[in-house]
């Protein structure tokens, strides 16, 4: 796999054996596992910068518990927001509601079975790509829209020469200011009346060589 592609998972579990397990296996899958022992320390791990779009979390560990984590990250979401599987032993229907609502996006209850847990895992890599994907297009949309607010607007050009001057006070002829504001592309050719003004004009200034 082209290590551009592959995704970090956070793994928060007190339980070293546990950890161990699930950190092999999501390197077999092709992804690359960030650990973290207890609450607090998976909570500075979702701060950075750098933070994993994904994370397992276990529902009872030292310091701060997932659910209050999860809590955190939907009261204070990120521009990418975070991807949560919450691992729990409880499997009373309430329990695992309880957990969904606390902001996790799937829940698994222990001991998991690990396709299970790859299934679920890939799930969430596809709806982080399409987050991705959807931020990206809207990042789009906006320098496109923002373009054609300057288009519409009050454009300076020079009375004499046709140049125009763009926002960083500096004079350019018009069609590089288009290019670089917007998708159009010049095929350049001559109209009508340069075609008399100019190059007529020029053909009859030729010295008559016959």
């Amino acid at each position: 796999m082209n290590n551009r592609n592959i995704v970090k998972v956070l793994i928060a579990e007190d339980d070293a054996v546990t950890s161990r397990l699930l950190k092999g296996m999501l390197q077999d899958w092709g992804y690359e596992p960030v650990i973290a022992f207890d609450g607090n320390e998976a909570w500075e791990v979702l701060q950075a910068e750098d933070a994993p779009p994904l994370a397992i979390l276990d529902w009872m560990m030292p310091g701060m518990d997932g659910i209050e984590i999860c809590r955190r990250i939907r009261e204070n979401p990120a521009p990418a927001s975070t991807f949560i599987i919450l691992l729990t032993g409880k499997v009373n229907k309430e329990d695992i509601i309880f957990g969904l609502e606390a902001g996790a996006n799937d829940c698994i209850t222990k001991p998991f079975n690990p396709e299970e847990l790859r299934v679920r895992v890939q799930a969430g890599r596809r709806i982080i790509d399409l987050q991705s994907e959807l931020s990206a297009r809207v990042r789009e949309l906006e320098r496109v829209m923002e373009h054609i607010k300057i288009l519409q607007g009050i454009l300076p050009i020079c009375s004499y020469c046709k140049k125009v001057r763009n926002d960083q006070n500096y004079w350019q002829r018009l069609e590089s200011y288009l290019v670089a504001h917007s998708d159009v592309q010049f095929s350049h050719g001559v109209c009508p009346e340069c075609y008399q003004k100019h190059v007529i004009t020029q053909i009859l200034s030729l010295p008559n060589r016959l």
